[in-house]
């Protein structure tokens, strides 16, 4: 996902949806980004905190617990998605009001459907992997 979208030393990634912190803890690992995680599940955080130090990556990377729909991902230069396609479709608005343009966003599995067609569709094993960048203008 994040070879994809990409991903370098300037980015702010940010995995809505974030779980244990595998993509954020990657990102500032492996590609030198800064990461924010957001869950509204407090358990897999506190294991994306342990995650995270172990990686060495703590300074580089936070988690948020909180709702989606609620929180502030302006920031973000990639944003990356591994939930339905309901959920995404609910949260399109969202990312096209407070993303700026030319920040990429990776879905697994699921896209926006008809909503916004993917300008990119990668196989990576068994998994499908979309990619968008939002545009000028939105």
């Amino acid at each position: 996902m994040l070879e994809l979208a990409n991903t370098g030393p300037k980015d702010v990634v940010y995995d809505l949806g974030c779980g244990d912190g595998r993509i954020v803890i990657a990102a500032a690992k492996d590609f030198g980004a800064r990461g924010v995680g957001i869950d509204i599940d407090p358990v897999p955080l506190r294991m994306a905190v342990y995650h995270a130090r172990r990686a060495g990556v703590e300074d580089r990377v936070r988690f948020v617990r909180g709702d989606l729909f609620e929180a502030d991902i302006g920031e973000a230069t990639v944003v990356t998605l591994f939930l339905f396609e309901t959920l995404n479709r609910r949260l399109l608005p969202k990312l096209l009001r407070e993303l700026a343009p030319g920040t990429r966003i990776v879905a697994h599995r699921y896209g926006f459907g008809d909503a916004w067609p993917p300008e990119k569709t990668v196989q990576a094993g068994a998994s499908t992997l979309y990619l968008w960048t939002v545009p000028k203008g939105k």
